[in-house]
């Protein structure tokens, strides 16, 4: 677990104080930090649309980095703000540098540095801060925190020049914090940067997202979503490039998560299983839902629960267009095509995903044993697929 630390009292303003005993908000546990991430993979459109703006002398001063969980936003946010914080402001004169063709900044340079320890004074961080006991995360993004950020850019910099501010993400704003956001938005204060970074651009106040030019980040492909789990010191085997592709939707934080937890291994257990529909192997679903109990298997609880998702949602998709996608376990393309052969499976199949959903997050709400709810959850896609015609 990585903890911030104090450092001096002007650097302590452009940043939330972290507890020693909390974890960073915004870190995905045992990979690097975005802002220790020195590569991004798959973006560089985005980065050549913000960089030709940045050329042109028509940098707004809001920016909306979109795209799904885990495709690299917030690495691309700190390449940003890391570039905006080290490159030296024009001046017009006859002896100026020549426009920069990348966002790249030498690992040494001071600003990297600083940013790298928390420590520059010109960057502010919006994250969620420790609850009001400080025994946890706080579940939003407080109106606090953003009054914090608005102080911040009323004080002047102590080196002058460029202020960049990170919102991560704006999605966990709650409705006060999205509000104090909107006005300094509105009359943005000067040579101030915001690098807002939305999982669910949707979800945010219409007038947020039009004060700000998008950067939309798309799902990786295979080759590079191996190759950033590859730095972040994740691990896969070439021949499984495309499976974990498949199953983390183009995410480094999900596959991440799937490496880590061997999310490959659960997958093909799960298809194996329902391989047995409409007559479920009782031993084998019994054998997959006591992997969940017992302290300590949360987050394999999780991940089952999201891979059986997956698996309805891949299941609903083979009905709905009649093609399957590439297998993330072998004999899938057969098994889909058997269980889903027409559109009107697809809706039964999806009705059960949202229902399923549903019954889940009631179950975690009351905290159910997980076992006996993945239990439940499995016996209820035998009963669907029992009550479908056969093929």
């Amino acid at each position: 677990m990585v903890r911030a630390r104090r450092t001096s009292s002007h650097a302590m303003s452009a940043r939330p104080f972290m507890s020693d005993d909390l974890p960073e908000p915004d870190r995905i546990e045992g990979a690097p930090h975005p802002r220790e991430t020195p590569t991004l993979f798959g973006h560089g459109a985005a980065e050549a649309e913000f960089l030709a703006s940045f050329n042109a002398a028509r940098l707004h001063h809001g920016w909306l980095i979109t795209g799904p969980r885990g495709v690299g936003k917030a690495t691309l946010a700190w390449r940003i703000a890391r570039f905006l914080l080290a490159t030296p402001e024009d001046d017009g004169g006859f002896f100026a540098a020549p426009a920069p063709d990348t966002l790249d900044i030498p690992d040494d340079h001071p600003v990297a540095r600083r940013l790298r320890q928390l420590a520059e004074p010109r960057l502010f961080l919006l994250r969620r801060g420790p609850n009001d006991k400080a025994t946890a995360l706080a579940q939003d993004i407080r109106v606090d925190e953003v009054r914090k950020m608005k102080s911040f850019f009323a004080l002047s910099a102590a080196d002058g020049g460029r202020r960049v501010a990170i919102i991560d993400a704006a999605d966990e704003m709650n409705t006060g914090a999205a509000n104090a956001l909107l006005k300094l938005l509105e009359e943005p204060p000067a040579a101030a940067t915001f690098l807002v970074i939305s999982h669910q651009p949707h979800r945010l106040l219409p007038t947020i997202r039009s004060r700000c030019r998008e950067l939309r980040l798309p799902p990786l492909p295979p080759q590079d979503l191996s190759d950033a789990l590859t730095l972040a010191g994740g691990a896969v085997a070439p021949d499984a490039v495309q499976a974990l592709a498949e199953l983390a939707g183009g995410s480094v934080g999900e596959a991440f998560r799937l490496t880590n937890l061997d999310g490959l291994k659960l997958y093909r257990t799960i298809s194996t299983l329902m391989a047995t529909l409409p007559r479920m192997d009782r031993a084998r679903a019994i054998a997959l839902s006591d992997m969940a109990a017992g302290k300590g298997n949360e987050a394999t609880f999780d991940l089952i629960m999201t891979l059986l998702d997956l698996f309805l949602a891949r299941l609903a998709r083979t009905g709905a267009t009649g093609t399957t996608a590439p297998e993330a376990a072998p004999g899938e393309a057969a098994l889909m095509a058997r269980l889903a052969p027409t559109a009107t499976y697809a809706r039964a199949w999806a009705d059960l995903a949202q229902s399923l959903g549903i019954r889940a997050r009631r179950g975690r709400a009351v905290n159910l044993d997980p076992a006996a709810l993945l239990l439940d959850t499995l016996l209820k896609i035998d009963a669907m697929a029992a009550s479908l015609p056969q093929r």
